[in-house]
């Protein structure tokens, strides 16, 4: 089977009509029940650098609010520009189905691209200890209920465990409130000097759910984590093919979570980081009090 590309699946087109107006005909091949909201926020970004067009300003920083669900078909992005300076861009951009009458915005995002200036060079962060690329098993098995063979946005993706266990399996136990997959796109995604295309993101950061079903561990409960907001800012650049995406979940409460993740290529490089606020929509079972803090490494 064909990987799906996802620079084509969230290209955009200018309406020769309307000034900041573009175009997208996002495929299903991102979807979890839904598009991934890292795949829309992707669609958002790309109408956003159309507009900008200047390819020297790069994304620097973006905030997603996610208002109503997007479904996979034809949507529209308007585009509008908050500042434009010499060496910074933000605009604004609101997504909505095309065929929405009268038009709801689907998401919000806002977002920064600048131009690289002279500054400090500060290293802050170690790599996360977890299981190197060669060590880290294959996510996919054959169990019907693993969502890396259920979900059509994993099919895109190969996919490997470097922190914590198969969650679908029954020998999965509860643990600290963090997970980390090793993710490679299986068509590469590529900006014009061969880079890492930073639009390419969001959809890698948009993985967060797997820290709390780590964190909460076996037992009845089952849920769904639809984003509420997801924010993530890209700080190097690689040409690396295969992420490490480390999450680590901060608090769940009162039907709300929050959590993060940290992107780094296999060559040891921080790449970007992200943070998300999820909805928490019970599916079965009653929601569980857990204190995974007392599990996190000293």
């Amino acid at each position: 089977m064909t990987s799906a590309d996802l620079a084509a699946d969230t290209a955009v087109r200018a309406d020769p009509k309307t000034p900041g107006r573009y175009h997208i005909a996002l495929p299903n091949h991102w979807d979890y029940l839904l598009p991934s909201g890292g795949a829309v926020m992707t669609c958002a970004l790309r109408a956003a650098e159309a507009h900008i067009a200047d390819l020297t300003l790069r994304l620097a920083s973006a905030t997603t609010i996610f208002a109503t669900p997007i479904h996979p078909g034809p949507l529209v992005a308007d585009v509008h520009v908050i500042r434009r300076g010499g060496s910074t861009a933000q605009v604004r951009v609101v997504v909505h189905h095309a065929q929405a009458t009268p038009p709801q915005p689907g998401l919000e995002l806002v977002a920064t691209f600048s131009r690289e200036r002279k500054g400090p060079d500060v290293i802050a962060l170690t790599v996360p200890d977890v299981r190197s690329l060669a060590d880290s098993p294959p996510a996919e098995d054959n169990a019907p209920n693993n969502p890396h063979t259920r979900f059509r946005i994993y099919q895109q993706l190969d996919c490997r465990i470097a922190d914590g266990d198969a969650f679908w399996q029954p020998s999965f136990a509860a643990g600290p409130p963090r997970y980390a997959r090793w993710f490679r796109f299986k068509v590469p995604q590529r900006d014009a000097e061969g880079r890492l295309d930073r639009l390419a993101l969001p959809p890698l950061i948009d993985t967060m759910p797997t820290a709390l079903h780590r964190a909460i561990g076996p037992g009845p409960y089952r849920f769904y984590a639809p984003s509420l907001d997801l924010t993530m800012y890209s700080v190097d650049d690689t040409t690396r093919e295969w992420l490490l995406v480390s999450v680590t979940l901060r608090r769940a409460r009162a039907g709300l979570a929050i959590a993060d993740a940290e992107v780094w290529d296999d060559e040891g490089r921080f790449i970007a980081y992200g943070t998300q606020a999820m909805y928490l929509q019970s599916l079965s079972g009653d929601p569980p009090s857990v204190d995974a803090a007392k599990r996190n490494r000293p």
